[in-house]
């Protein structure tokens, strides 16, 4: 009898787990398809399905056939991935940050594709975007980024929003005031390193009213990217506390770091790993961000960024040792708030001082922390090799020494937007460590740009490459990168953007700017690009072919983009010569001639959509809320902040995120090339103080028709 009663539960349990699987696969279904009707709008004759993932890694199926297309795939983001993908190869339509080119057709082109992915992750995100590009998002960019996220296969983004209110609650219980808490807080723009421990109270306090509002935008952020099968990846307590807590606790060793150029006053503290209080705030951090957000299963925690112990030179038996007791305090925190929890950290300063992260060190610091709870995020794999001439970090330290650890590129550096980057090293860089033998840890791959909106070329082809252990072939992507971003690609365009790839997109460097937005040449950080000879033959041939690709949004912001580079090129050489001038007037003759090519590049930059220093200022503005007189005042605050980080930022930094953006060029750069060569250069410093901290008056003017001005100016510049 008992079990006849065993037997006839069955069915019912088959019909539970049915039911679970379909209500899962629904949801699945109906996220993919909201994220694709909010980016295309809706679509008819378009069935989307789940399939079982590859292992632990995710697959899509393309089949388009009698003008039904059916994209299935193993969760919500590779069904997005497909569907974008699919546009892009069968339909010539490119939907990404600067617009879109191209409509839905009426019936869908027959087309088939299939793939699964070598990997279970898929990274996106610098802790840094969340200052150069995202600092002051409102929830309707948010969304369009999530959107943005799937239509590009992601799975795995930060999430790093509102990290200031938990600490805040975690502060004000281990006794601080709600001012003391505050007070430890950088300015909005600048809490990436606040964050990482690099900088605290720089061009702060927060206020209540700035973490009311961060909490209630990362609950729809965290909600988005649960709904489309993300994992987001949480921060956790790295070991910086505020001064305000070491005066209370007299007894308590800490070790103050140093980086960036800023006063002591702007440097972190952190705590001995040995200290009780290591592991109790590192708990409290992971529960009250849980008990405000949810569950996470990945935790960022980085305490060493571009920062190094200060260790006793020789020492190396005492620098591992504390090495292995941070490695180990650290990971002990995080798992006593969440016993299930992976410690994520970036792997950047591991290459950047790679004369102190040698192969000891790094185990050392790895040596406490069991191999599957711990993934190393190897940012910048297109540095070492191409900037720094090292060896990539992962060849060094022997695929990370059994840690699991995700392949990633950093992509941009401080939002600056001149084009730069190696496409033959995107296409085929990853492929290496396959062939080396030591992807059998590699879990993921990724992008982690610290600006974003810009260079959009690289973007659309790392997320091929997030899809593929072999090398892409560069020609034939780039026919239909062209076809679907401009509706055309005719030898014109081939030969236009093979010299795109023989000048800016064969070059990588930290710093792609001109001299111009430098006043003088920088000689800590030296400005360099690729915007030459070959470039400027590029551009022609580009904008030739203007009457085949006027439809095309995406062409108009390119050839304003393209020939606004060749144009302040031509201004930054006649600005060297002024600097080079032997006489006054000669130098003022040089000075003139680069001015007047400036404010025409500034009034092709008011062409592009993203390219824009109003629409910096709003974000900031906004954020501050209504117009009530102390918002008002807030909202003075935010922007100061905003253009405080991408012109003098603080320490060392000046000009790190110069910004090729219309407005810029007019109000700032323009006025601080004449001040410096004028009688008054020496008050050039209060002058930058002043213009961060006045309103910025949005008196951005575009020509009329810019395809028509680019031509005028072509023809007129030499």
């Amino acid at each position: 009898m008992k079990a006849l009663k065993r037997l006839a539960a069955v069915p019912l349990l088959l019909l539970v787990l049915t039911s679970c699987r379909s209500v899962s696969e629904y949801m699945t279904v109906k996220a993919a398809r909201e994220v694709i009707e909010r980016s295309f709008g809706p679509v008819e004759n378009v069935r989307l399905k789940c399939i079982e993932a590859s292992g632990e890694c995710d697959s899509y199926e393309i089949n388009a056939s009698d003008g039904i297309l059916t994209i299935s795939g193993s969760s919500q983001s590779a069904i997005c991935y497909a569907f974008n993908l699919y546009l892009r190869q069968a339909c010539h339509v490119m939907s990404c940050w600067g617009g879109r080119n191209g409509d839905i057709p009426e019936s869908w082109p027959d087309f088939s594709a299939s793939a699964t992915s070598p990997y279970q992750l898929r990274y996106f995100l610098n802790v840094c975007t969340f200052g150069y590009s995202s600092a002051y998002w409102d929830w309707d960019r948010w969304s369009d980024e999530l959107d943005w996220m799937a239509l590009h296969g992601v799975n795995m983004p930060l999430a790093s929003v509102a990290s200031e209110a938990i600490a805040k609650r975690v502060w004000m219980k281990l006794g601080l005031s709600s001012e003391e808490a505050d007070a430890f807080f950088t300015g909005a723009a600048h809490l990436p390193w606040h964050r990482m421990g690099n900088l605290n109270s720089f061009d702060g306090p927060l206020s209540d009213s700035w973490h009311e509002s961060q909490i209630e935008l990362q609950h729809k952020i965290l909600d988005r990217m649960r709904s489309l099968g993300m994992e987001p990846v949480a921060p956790a307590f790295a070991g910086f506390v505020p001064p305000a807590f070491m005066e209370k606790h007299p007894e308590i060793e800490a070790t103050l770091l140093h980086w960036g150029g800023f006063e002591d006053k702007y440097n972190a503290c952190v705590l001995s790993p040995d200290s009780p209080y290591f592991n109790e705030i590192g708990k409290m951090f992971i529960q009250e961000w849980e008990k405000e957000f949810g569950k996470a299963k990945y935790w960022l925690s980085d305490s060493f960024n571009e920062m190094k112990l200060p260790v006793e030179p020789g020492d190396e038996e005492g620098k591992h040792k504390i090495l292995a007791e941070y490695g180990k305090a650290i990971y002990s925190s995080i798992v006593a708030g969440d016993p299930d929890a992976v410690w994520v950290t970036q792997g950047w300063t591991f290459g950047y001082q790679h004369d102190f992260w040698d192969t000891e060190s790094l185990k050392a610091l790895l040596s406490e922390v069991p191999d599957d709870r711990m993934i190393i995020v190897d940012l910048g794999n297109d540095y070492p090799k191409w900037v720094w001439h090292t060896e990539q970090t992962w060849k060094v330290q022997d695929g990370f020494h059994g840690k699991k650890w995700i392949y990633s590129y950093v992509p941009n550096f401080g939002g600056k937007v001149i084009p730069t980057g190696e496409l033959q090293m995107y296409a085929e860089g990853a492929q290496e460590v396959f062939a080396a033998g030591l992807a059998d840890n590699l879990l993921g791959f990724g992008s982690a740009p610290e600006g974003i909106e810009n260079n959009e070329v690289i973007y659309e082809l790392l997320a091929d490459m997030a899809w593929r252990k072999e090398a892409v072939g560069l020609d034939g992507w780039i026919r239909d990168y062209c076809l679907a971003r401009y509706g055309y690609c005719g030898e014109d365009m081939l030969k236009a953007w093979d010299l795109l790839r023989a000048s800016v997109y064969s070059s990588l460097y930290s710093y792609p700017r001109f001299t111009w937005q430098t006043v003088v040449p920088d000689r800590r950080r030296i400005s360099r690009h690729d915007v030459n000879d070959n470039f400027a033959e590029a551009l022609k041939l580009f904008a030739g072919c203007a009457d085949k690709c006027m439809e095309s949004e995406l062409y108009r912001n390119d050839l304003v983009e393209f020939a606004s580079l060749w144009f302040a090129e031509v201004a930054d050489r006649h600005y060297e010569k002024a600097l080079e001038a032997e006489s006054q007037a000669v130098a003022e003759k040089e000075l003139e001639k680069a001015v007047a090519i400036l404010h025409n590049v500034d009034r092709l930059l008011a062409s592009h959509p993203d390219y824009s220093l109003g629409r910096w200022v709003d974000f900031a503005r906004r954020s501050a809320g209504s117009d009530s007189a102390e918002n008002i005042a807030t909202a003075d605050r935010y922007e100061a902040n905003a253009k405080r980080l991408i012109t003098t930022w603080g320490g060392w930094q000046e000009d790190y995120a110069a910004r090729f953006w219309a407005g810029m060029i007019e109000s700032y750069y323009i006025p601080r090339m004449e001040i410096y060569f004028s009688s008054g250069k020496e008050a050039l410093d209060l002058w930058e103080e002043e213009w961060i901290n006045t309103p910025y008056t949005n008196a951005e003017k575009a020509f009329e028709n810019p395809l028509q001005s680019v031509r005028e100016l072509l023809d007129s510049i030499e």
